[in-house]
C-alpha cells in the first residue's frame, strides 16, 4: 500500500490539482491524444537538433502497451555506463521499485526552452510562407468598362473633328460713319439685293460737316473768280503801261535822229544832238522792262490760277466725300443674297466700321473642320472628305489648311461636292472625317482611351475564358479615329480592355465579376 501512496504523492500537488510531471506524463493506451503527443515530441526533437548545446534525451518507445513513460531514468534501464556520473542521476530506491517519480527542475527548464525554440520556428515559417503570397487579384466590374477584339483585315485612317457650314462668298455690309440707328427696314433670313435699303442711320455732326464743306467749297470758287479778275486787270495795266513806253520811246528815237542831223550840219550843238540820243537809249531801255514785267505777270498770273484751281477742286473733293457720308446713312446690302447677323434695333448706336450684318449666297456654302494639332500633320490638300450632316452625309476634299493654331486645333476649309441636301444651311453644326491611307491587311483593334500612336502600352488582356485580364504590352502602330493598329504584343482573335485602367496601374492582374 506504501508504493501507492507514493505515486499520488508524484502526481499530485496539495491543492488537490494535477502536477507538472502528471501533465507531462504521456498518455497510455492508444487514441489521438497520443498521437498529438508524439507530433509534439518530434518537432521538440527537431528543434533540439538545431540548437547548439542542448543534450537531447534517447528516445523512448511509444508503442502503446510496452509500459514505458516519460521521466528521469529508472533503476530497471541497467546500470550508467559513465563512471562519472552525477550520483544524484543514479537510480533510487523509489526509481528500483518502478514507481513514477517527479522529474528534476533542469528537465523541466530544458523541455520549456524547447517548447518556445519551436513555437518561434513554426511563428517564422508561417510569416515567410504568407509573405510569399502575393496580394489578390482585385475585381473589376464588367459592365464598368468596354472590351474589344483583335481582328485582321482592312484598315481606313482617318482623322475626325467638329466644326460648321458656312457660305463660300459672304458680303459684309459695315457702318460708313457712326450714327443712330433710326429704321430698320429688312430683318435677318430675307432674301436682298444690292440695292435693298436694309437701315436708315442718322448722325447731325455728319450732316454739319457736309454743310460746312459745300460753304467752303462755294467761296473757293468765289476767290478763284476775284482771283481771275485780279490778275487781269494788272495784266491790262501792265500792258497800257508797255504801250505808253513804247510810244515815249519811238517819239525819242525820232528826235535823237533829227538832232543827229542838225548837229552835223551844224545847226545845233553837239551836246544837244548827244543827250537826245541818251534820251532815245533811255526810252528803250524802259520800254524793255515794262514789257518785262508784262510776260512775268502773264506767267504768274497763270501759276495764280492754277493753284487756286486745285484748292477748289480738293475742296469740291471734300463735300463730295461728306456727301457720300450723308447718303451712306441709307445702309444698302450691297449683294444679292439672304441677310443674316441683323440684330440691330432702333435706337442703337453704331460706330463707323461696325459689321451690321452680313449677306450670303444660300446656294454656295463649304465646311470649316476643326483638326486636332496632334493629328493635322498628315492632312493635304485635295484628301477627301465626309462631312456628316447630322441627317445625310456628303463628299468633299480639302481646299485650305489654316496655317495658324487656334485652341488646339487647326482649322480647314472642304470644298463640297454636288448638290447639297436641304439640311444644308449656314451656321449648322457638323463633322468632318479626313480619309488618309487605307490598310489592306493589318491586325486592328478598336482605339483605346490611351495610349497614341506609335507608342507602347500595357493593356489589359481576356484569359480564363474572359473572366480575368492581365497586363500585356502592346506595340501600336499607326492610328485612326476608332481603331488603331496593333504591331506587336496582341494575336487575331485575343480580347482586351478598352476603357482607363489607370486606376489599377500597380497590379498585372484583375478579375472580371
Amino acid at each position: 500500500m506504501r508504493p501507492q501512496s507514493a505515486s499520488r504523492s508524484a502526481t499530485t500537488e496539495p491543492t488537490g490539482r494535477p502536477s507538472r510531471d502528471a501533465i507531462d506524463t504521456p498518455l497510455r493506451g492508444p487514441g489521438p491524444g497520443r498521437a498529438a503527443v508524439k507530433s509534439l515530441r518530434e518537432l521538440l526533437d527537431a528543434a533540439a537538433r538545431v540548437l547548439p548545446g542542448v543534450d537531447r534525451e534517447p528516445p523512448e518507445s511509444d508503442a502503446p502497451g510496452d509500459g514505458t513513460r516519460m521521466g528521469p531514468r529508472l533503476a530497471e534501464d541497467g546500470p550508467a555506463t559513465d563512471p562519472r556520473r552525477d550520483p544524484r542521476d543514479r537510480p533510487s530506491a523509489v526509481a528500483q521499485s518502478g514507481m513514477d517519480v517527479a522529474r528534476e527542475t533542469k528537465d523541466r527548464t530544458r523541455r520549456r526552452l524547447l517548447i518556445g525554440v519551436g513555437a518561434v520556428v513554426v511563428l517564422a515559417a508561417v510569416t515567410y510562407f504568407l509573405s510569399r503570397l502575393g496580394p489578390a487579384a482585385p475585381s473589376v466590374d464588367r459592365d464598368s468598362i468596354l472590351t474589344g477584339t483583335v481582328e485582321r483585315g482592312a484598315m481606313t485612317i482617318s482623322v475626325r473633328g467638329p466644326g460648321t457650314l458656312v457660305p463660300e462668298h459672304i458680303h459684309y455690309v459695315s457702318a460708313v460713319t457712326a450714327g443712330r440707328v433710326d429704321r430698320v427696314h429688312v430683318q435677318a433670313g430675307e432674301s436682298v439685293d444690292s440695292s435693298t435699303v436694309v437701315l436708315e442711320l442718322s448722325n447731325p455732326d455728319v450732316d454739319l460737316a457736309a454743310l460746312q464743306a459745300q460753304q467752303q467749297w462755294t467761296s473757293a470758287q468765289g476767290t478763284m473768280v476775284e482771283l481771275r479778275r485780279s490778275l487781269g486787270s494788272q495784266k491790262a495795266a501792265q500792258a497800257s503801261q508797255v504801250a505808253g513806253t513804247r510810244a515815249a520811246w519811238l517819239d525819242a528815237r525820232r528826235e535823237a535822229a533829227a538832232d543827229s542831223a542838225l548837229a552835223a550840219r551844224q545847226l545845233i550843238p553837239l551836246n544837244d544832238a548827244r543827250r537826245s540820243a541818251e534820251q532815245a537809249d533811255a526810252a528803250k531801255a524802259a520800254l524793255d522792262a515794262a514789257q518785262e514785267q508784262l510776260d512775268l505777270l502773264a506767267q504768274t498770273m497763270e501759276d495764280q490760277l492754277s493753284v487756286q484751281r486745285d484748292q477748289v477742286a480738293r475742296l469740291k473733293s471734300i463735300y463730295e466725300y461728306q456727301e457720300r457720308r450723308v447718303a451712306s446713312m441709307q445702309v444698302v446690302a450691297g449683294a444679292s443674297g439672304i441677310l443674316q447677323d441683323l440684330t440691330l434695333q432702333p435706337g442703337q448706336w453704331v460706330q463707323s466700321g461696325t459689321a451690321l450684318a452680313r449677306v450670303a449666297q444660300p446656294g454656295s456654302l463649304k465646311a470649316q473642320i476643326d483638326i486636332p494639332q496632334s493629328q493635322i500633320r498628315d492632312v493635304q490638300l485635295g484628301q477627301r472628305v465626309l462631312v456628316d450632316l447630322r441627317s445625310d452625309t456628303v463628299s468633299g476634299t480639302v481646299s485650305r489648311i489654316d496655317p495658324n493654331v487656334q485652341q488646339g486645333a487647326v482649322q480647314i476649309d472642304v470644298h463640297l461636292e454636288g448638290d447639297l441636301p436641304r439640311a444644308a444651311r449656314p451656321d449648322l453644326s457638323v463633322d468632318g472625317t479626313v480619309i488618309i491611307d487605307h490598310l489592306p491587311d493589318v491586325l486592328h483593334v478598336d482605339r483605346p482611351t490611351y495610349g497614341e500612336a506609335g507608342s507602347t502600352v500595357g493593356l489589359f488582356k481576356l484569359v480564363d475564358g474572359g473572366d480575368a485580364a492581365v497586363r500585356v504590352p502592346v506595340k501600336l502602330g499607326r492610328a485612326s479615329v476608332d481603331e488603331v493598329e496593333v504591331l506587336a504584343g496582341l494575336q487575331e482573335g485575343d480580347g482586351v480592355i478598352l476603357s482607363d485602367m489607370s486606376r489599377y496601374g500597380d497590379v498585372d492582374r484583375v478579375k472580371l465579376n
